[in-house]
């Protein structure tokens, strides 16, 4: 069947909202400024071999929407082929009506492959042979399919023991795409679990170089890595929280918690927070120093399916929406850093579609004119970032801030076909300027609008990061 969906009006439902969306938004190159790919792969060019391998392997979305419909494991995370995880991934879609992943994947298809067709399991192993044709050629390569978003800039996801020894290969290459770090140290300090966190921190000294005794060790390890990230063009720092608790300096000892951890005793569970608080503020001081973005990521419930945490492991499926106390916390937080003029810019991401209007109103409290849109309510995330999700983050940041100052949209994918997300983002967004057009609300001034469209969607984004591949050592 012909694609009806995803035409070139898509998601436009009227003249004016077209006229922004093409004349100003739909050209424009991508900064991703926040992504899990890998950056092994973005250095070696990888070639997939077939389309399961690159539009399955690791996305926890789709294989969500698999076990829903009732498919056995086999054909998702298991033992399967890869023709056959495709033709069970072709048997779901046409079930995932009214969920994001029935455009996106239409989408997709359409943008990479210019497959128009409504996938399905009459069809399936026609589009899965025509995929992969198509990945055998160089144009299908990893840089190959960057190139044909225009993808400019690439933030991947790293950890401190991380070496980064691709991200330095790539910048000797010469590549017109712009491949960085983010400082991600979520495992520094990862109290809850004495045995893990001592062998985390074995790694860390060995890659450190520094023997990692003492709590005072730990922060220069961590600055010695931050030293090391910001040589190999890291500008940004990126954190998993639940929430951010707050607690008065010097409730607890951080040396002694240290040692505590270090017996292999378990810390109490306002210990443990304490922990996490006083060492995400010195990294904070440090990430000020250097001029860094930092980024908070905070609402998942992660992990709450511990038969499948014990047989498949940590991000494939089976993490959801929290229900965490995020105000308080926060501004606390923000404040601590404030108070000492040590707030770098930032970003706040939210999960939990009750909480926009907290976090939309949140950064008002701490942009101090020093920076254009220093502090930002960043994109709909993860289950968020879909058409009524992003629709609410707008409209948030719109009633409660400055729409014109947001820096626009991320992929937060491992999946080297996802940046179509920021196109749906592109027109979502043309949509409702559109929408406000169409009613009255906004004047027709596209010149002006049109400005404020490609603002958001990339030159935002392109001033307030301090990406440079130049200076990366």
């Amino acid at each position: 069947m012909i694609n009806p969906i995803v035409q070139p009006d898509f998601l436009l439902s009227n003249s004016f909202a077209e006229k922004l969306y093409f004349g100003y938004a739909a050209d424009l190159p991508i900064i991703d400024y926040h992504n899990h790919l890998p950056p092994a792969e973005i250095n070696e060019n990888r070639q997939f071999e077939n389309i399961s391998q690159i539009w399955l392997a690791g996305d926890h979305y789709k294989w969500r929407a698999m076990r829903t419909l009732g498919i056995p494991e086999k054909y998702i995370t298991g033992s399967a082929s890869d023709s056959e995880k495709f033709s069970k991934w072709a048997e779901t879609v046409p079930y995932t009506v009214r969920n994001p992943l029935y455009h996106w994947t239409h989408m997709e298809l359409s943008q990479y492959f210019d497959i128009e067709r409504l996938l399905s399991p009459e069809n399936s192993k026609i589009v899965y042979k025509e995929c992969n044709s198509k990945l055998k050629s160089s144009d299908f390569s990893v840089l190959g399919l960057l190139a044909k978003k225009k993808v400019e800039t690439v933030c991947t996801t790293d950890d401190p023991i991380d070496s980064l020894d691709h991200h330095l290969q790539f910048s000797r290459k010469g590549h017109d795409l712009g491949l960085f770090p983010a400082f991600r140290p979520d495992k520094a300090y990862a109290a809850e679990n004495p045995i893990t966190f001592i062998k985390y921190l074995e790694n860390l000294s060995s890659t450190s170089g520094i023997e990692i005794s003492s709590y005072a060790d730990l922060l220069a390890a961590l600055k010695a890595r931050i030293e090391h990230f910001h040589k190999r063009g890291c500008r940004v720092a990126d954190h998993g929280l639940e929430n951010l608790r707050f607690f008065n300096w010097g409730s607890y000892n951080p040396e002694s918690l240290f040692h505590t951890l270090q017996e292999g005793k378990r810390l109490q569970p306002d210990e443990v927070a304490y922990f996490k608080f006083h060492t995400l503020v010195e990294l904070a001081k440090l990430y000020h120093q250097k001029g860094w973005v930092m980024q908070f990521h905070l609402g998942a419930l992660r992990n709450t399916n511990s038969r499948a945490f014990s047989t498949l492991g940590p991000d494939t499926g089976f993490d959801s929406i929290g229900d965490f106390d995020q105000a308080s916390g926060l501004a606390k937080f923000l404040n601590q850093m404030d108070s000492t003029d040590q707030l770098c810019k930032t970003i706040i991401y939210n999960l939990n579609p009750r909480d926009n209007e907290v976090f939309a109103s949140m950064i008002g409290n701490f942009n101090d004119g020093s920076v254009k849109g220093k502090i930002q309510f960043g994109s709909g995330w993860w289950y968020l970032d879909q058409k009524d999700g992003m629709e609410k983050q707008l409209n948030a940041l719109s009633n409660m801030g400055l729409v014109s100052c947001f820096i626009g949209m991320l992929t937060d994918s491992r999946s080297f076909l996802s940046f179509p997300r920021h196109d749906y983002f592109r027109r979502i967004l043309c949509n409702l300027f559109g929408q406000d057009v169409d009613a009255g609300m906004l004047p027709k001034d596209e010149k002006w609008l049109g400005k404020i469209i490609s603002d958001i969607c990339y030159f935002n984004a392109k001033s307030y990061f301090d990406f440079d591949s130049k200076n990366i050592q």
